[in-house]
């Protein structure tokens, strides 16, 4: 079997040996219950974390986005967000087909909007015959814009304007942890502005599956709720639970490795004729750039043949991601892979 240098998604990674053992010794017992040990310790662990009232364990990030939003709204209730925001993109049309949202969306250069952007879009309270603003959602950090990471300084100011027209704040932070390691400002610090936090265990951390949601008890009592009328109620599910919690107690501090990886690429990749790639971009384990030679066409397509597999981003960009299950050694072979393909 072909061995690949996968660099498609932080996702593609595979539990460790150390963490299988935490799956195979995990305690177990009926979640649906509470009685799952392994998953509570998780929950109480990330609660802990982001200094939140309480936290629950959903399947996936976009079930923990959902959940978060179907919570803090009604059917016929509008969220702000960036237009390139995964609730947008990527969650299959989940707002509107179960929740019966509607979202208003900001362009941005850079996924991130701001308090000017935000304000002229929230509806009158008095308009009836308007959707009701109930949620500004941000990203952080950025998918579809690069990894780029939400200013601490903006969070804030959009917090004022939220509060100010009594609505909600959602952070979807799925790799918040990214955030967190590249400007030292703690998860907790990040999620305080927010009334509901998703973020996820299967990105960067290494973990199979699994992501958290956090925020007030009668939140988290109302999400519980929700997760089970979606089918989330997964009985045992500490043998997953374990690998989330190992993958937080383990992997967070190591996320500044993805990061050094994904800059020597971006130099690279900066470096060469044939990429156009804004360096300033390259924030985390996320690089966006593009081809500037129509030779390169097909560049995803031949680099998978030389064993290099990378995917597509926003408007004809490519994307690299990079993660644990990649080393130096690998980093230094996909450059020479790029070099081979491209000078053929």
């Amino acid at each position: 079997m072909k061995k690949y240098i996968d660099l498609r998604s932080d996702t593609v990674t595979v539990p460790s040996e150390e963490m299988r053992k935490a799956i195979y010794e995990a305690e177990v017992g009926d979640d649906v219950y509470k009685e799952d040990p392994t998953t509570n310790k998780l929950e109480k662990y990330v609660a802990e974390l982001l200094n939140k009232e309480a936290a629950l364990f959903v399947s996936s990030g976009t079930m923990g986005n959902q959940i978060c939003l179907k919570v803090l709204t009604q059917p016929g209730d509008e969220v702000i967000c960036d237009c390139e925001a995964h609730i947008f993109h990527y969650e299959s049309g989940s707002t509107a087909a179960i929740s019966g949202l509607q979202l208003s969306t900001i362009i941005t250069d850079d996924g991130v909007i701001t308090p000017e952007q935000v304000e002229p879009l929230i509806r009158p309270q008095s308009a009836y015959y308007m959707p009701r603003t109930k949620v500004v959602e941000v990203e952080n950090t950025h998918n579809n814009a690069g990894g780029i990471i939400h200013p601490i300084d903006n969070i804030k100011r959009l917090h004022s304007l939220v509060k100010k027209h009594n609505l909600f704040y959602h952070l979807d932070g799925a790799r918040i942890w990214n955030a967190s390691v590249a400007t030292g400002i703690s998860v907790a610090e990040y999620a305080s502005y927010f009334d509901s936090v998703s973020c996820c265990l299967s990105k960067g951390l290494g973990a199979p599956i699994g992501s958290m949601i956090a925020g007030s008890q009668d939140f988290i009592k109302e999400a519980y709720r929700v997760r089970k009328a979606w089918g989330g109620g997964m009985r045992q599910t500490g043998i997953i639970a374990a690998a989330g919690l190992y993958a937080l107690q383990n992997n967070f501090s190591r996320l500044k490795e993805d990061h050094e990886k994904a800059k020597i690429l971006a130099k690279y990749l900066s470096d060469s004729k044939y990429f156009k790639i804004d360096l300033s971009k390259v924030q985390t384990n996320i690089i966006m750039f593009k081809p500037i030679s129509a030779k390169l066409k097909d560049v995803i397509a031949k680099l998978a043949e030389n064993g290099l597999l990378i995917s597509t981003g926003k408007l004809g960009m490519l994307r690299i991601v990079t993660h644990l299950d990649i080393s130096f050694e690998d980093v230094q072979k996909a450059i020479e892979i790029i070099d081979e393909t491209i000078n053929k």
